[in-house]
């Protein structure tokens, strides 16, 4: 579990994530004509529209632990992660509007199958915080956001490798690892998406990998591995870094 990228390996970790995620274009569920970063407010003065006060405590605590901020680069948090995530949720993608979503589903299939729970990415989250919070209280007797990162981060390796026991929680449909999934997936996206769709503020995550984002011309340092590019990132805004 890449929980704990450290130099190089923190951005090795990032790197590999562009390889599944088209950086500039991310976020499908949001449209362009929506605002972009310019309007959206740092995390402390953010009032999320889908989570709930306690999801929204998770959600904060759980995306840190997964990109933390260091002194190679701004963390979750500052990249505006949650509100990424937020965004989502209660847009087009969290109602998976444009998913194929009628049954049978058969959880054990195949992966090339695609997707096979009955949940849209909005009702996979609140069963899925609901499902960890109760994880993290009978593990530790206490709610998640008060336990120590190193507890954590044990929890969310739990959550990934299957641990969790959802069913104890009342959910049956849900493997703990299958919302890992969404959450780890939905928090790279955050942290690597153009600044318009909430995350990724200030283009910090861009600025940690040295990404050019939407410059038109870079040719000239396309062949020049591991060395740093000198004029930094700029949005789909034109908003430069």
């Amino acid at each position: 579990m890449s929980l704990d990228p450290e130099g190089q390996k923190r951005r090795e970790f990032m790197r590999d994530s562009l390889t599944v995620i088209p950086a500039v274009t991310l976020a499908p569920s949001l449209l362009f004509s929506q605002t972009s970063d310019a309007a959206t407010p740092p995390l402390h003065q953010y009032a999320p529209a889908f989570f709930n006060a306690e999801e929204w405590e998770f959600i904060l605590a759980a995306t840190d632990r997964l990109i933390p901020e260091d002194e190679h680069g701004a963390g979750a948090l500052t990249a505006n992660v949650p509100v990424f995530i937020d965004k989502e949720l209660n847009g087009d993608y969290g109602q998976a509007s444009d998913w194929y979503m009628q049954g049978p589903f058969h959880p054990n299939a195949d992966p090339v199958f695609g997707y096979q729970l009955p949940h849209t990415p909005a009702a996979l989250y609140r069963l899925g915080i609901q499902g960890a919070r109760h994880h993290a209280k009978q593990k530790t007797g206490q709610e998640f956001t008060d336990l120590s990162s190193e507890q954590q981060e044990a929890l969310l390796a739990d959550l990934e490798n299957g641990r969790a026991d959802f069913k104890a929680a009342g959910i049956p449909d849900l493997p703990s690892a299958t919302f890992f999934a969404f959450l780890l997936q939905n928090t790279r996206e955050g942290y690597l998406s153009d600044p318009m769709y909430g995350g990724n503020r200030d283009m910090v995550g861009w600025k940690m990998l040295g990404f050019t984002g939407a410059r038109a011309s870079f040719r000239e340092w396309v062949t020049q591995h591991d060395v740093p590019y000198p004029l930094g990132p700029v949005s789909l805004a034109g908003k430069r870094g």
